[in-house]
């Protein structure tokens, strides 16, 4: 099952959106969100990553796409299916840009598509995967 979702911008490791499990509480959540800021940071510091991998971290693996200097990242937990994992991503992907495309480049606050992550696209993509 998808636990987190993240959006970055590449360039600087910008947090732009985040979208968290079914609310049920997760343990150490804020340390595997750390994780995942760290990897974005690593990033855009121009370490040339491969476009798509998965990270384990613990009980959970980390499943990232990069494309058009955006990185879409999902935490899932070791179960899940990677193939699954990254048809979100894909799906996330399309919708990210359809809605932002023309902002990503230009906007200079953490989350500020944080209403991208609010609504309910991460939840309806975990429900059509699951």
């Amino acid at each position: 099952m998808v636990k987190l979702t993240m959006i970055a911008r590449v360039t600087d490791g910008l947090p732009l959106a985040e979208g968290l499990d079914d609310g049920r509480e997760q343990k150490d959540l804020e340390f595997y969100k750390q994780q995942a800021k760290s990897l974005f940071k690593k990033l855009s510091q121009g370490q040339h990553e491969p476009s798509r991998m998965s990270i384990e971290t613990g009980p959970y693996i980390f499943h990232y796409l990069i494309e058009g200097g955006v990185c879409y990242l999902t935490m899932c937990d070791r179960s899940y299916p990677k193939k699954l994992a990254f048809q979100y991503l894909e799906d996330l992907k399309k919708e990210f840009e359809k809605v932002n495309r023309s902002q990503i480049e230009t906007v200079a606050r953490p989350y500020a598509f944080i209403k991208f992550g609010d609504d309910q696209l991460f939840n309806g993509f975990k429900v059509s995967l699951i």
